[in-house]
Order: C-alpha cells, then sequence, then structure tokens
C-alpha cells in the first residue's frame, strides 16, 4: 500500500454503496485475492455513510467491525493521500441516505510494464473509460438479434 512511482501501472477508483445491512464482506477475499496475486494495489480505501439528513461521514473501520465479521483490519491504514474532502464528498453525493459506502483507489500492476514500456516509447494515455457492465450485456442481448434481423447471422 505504498505510494504511486514512476512505473506505475493505470490507476482506478471505485465507489461501492451498501444499502443499509447489506455489507456482507463476500467480497473482501476477492479483493484481497487480486492483491495477493500481484493484480493490483489498494493505495486508498475509505469507508463513508451517508446519514438520512444527507450528510456524509467518514466510518473508521473499527466501526464497521465490531463484531469481528468481517475482516477489515488489514485495510486500516490503506491511505495514500490521493483522495481529499473534496473527492469523499462528491463521492458522498451519489449515495442514498442510509447507505455505507467504500470508495477505493486501486492500481492496475498488472499493466504496469505495459504503461511503463508505452512511456519509456513517448506515447500518452489520450482518453480512457469503462463501459458499465450492464451496457456491454444488453449490448450483446441485441446483438443476435441484430444480425439474424438484417441476413448477416
Amino acid at each position: 500500500m505504498d505510494d504511486p512511482g514512476p512505473d506505475t501501472g493505470p490507476i482506478d477508483y471505485l465507489v461501492i454503496e451498501f444499502p443499509p445491512g447489506s455489507a456482507t464482506g463476500e467480497g473482501l477475499p476477492l479483493l484481497m485475492d487480486l492483491v495477493d496475486r500481484g493484480l493490483i494495489r489498494i493505495l486508498d480505501l475509505v469507508f463513508l455513510r451517508k446519514e438520512d439528513d444527507r450528510s456524509v461521514t467518514r466510518v473508521e473501520i473499527a466501526d464497521l467491525d465490531g463484531d469481528g465479521s468481517l475482516d477489515l483490519a488489514l485495510f486500516h491504514g490503506a491511505a495514500s493521500g490521493l483522495l481529499d474532502e473534496g473527492d469523499l464528498a462528491e463521492a458522498g453525493g451519489v449515495l442514498e441516505p442510509g447507505a455505507t459506502a467504500v470508495v477505493l483507489v486501486y492500481e492496475n500492476v498488472w499493466a504496469a510494464p505495459l504503461a511503463s514500456a508505452l512511456r519509456r516509447g513517448g506515447a500518452q494515455l489520450v482518453a480512457g473509460g469503462r463501459i458499465p457492465v450492464d451496457l456491454v450485456m444488453a449490448s450483446l442481448d441485441a446483438a443476435p438479434a441484430a444480425a439474424g434481423a438484417d441476413g448477416t447471422g
């Protein structure tokens, strides 16, 4: 959970919302598997809660892990400084009242050698983004119908 350096892979963030009472920790072993296999490196991990009055508060890991059922202690101290209070306020703005969320900033370690080679060669990233999974699924669902409709399928 070090700070990014010059041979850093692409850095992404996620804001994952959990409705009240729905945080089970089921994804934590999968997240740790990605870290253990060297695919990602967690740079920042912050928990937020959006109160019913729409205020957003930071939630300490100890407050979430009080009963010991979620093993969150290993994330304590995951703070590179990339996230500031403005980022957390923006993340909290998309949450529903009563929800808890995790804001996760991570490096795609698997891509670092490629990114370094491209930078050494003078290349630069000029655009990037994510395609939401629901749009991909809708497009794939529509593709066979479209292929058959025009006689090419």
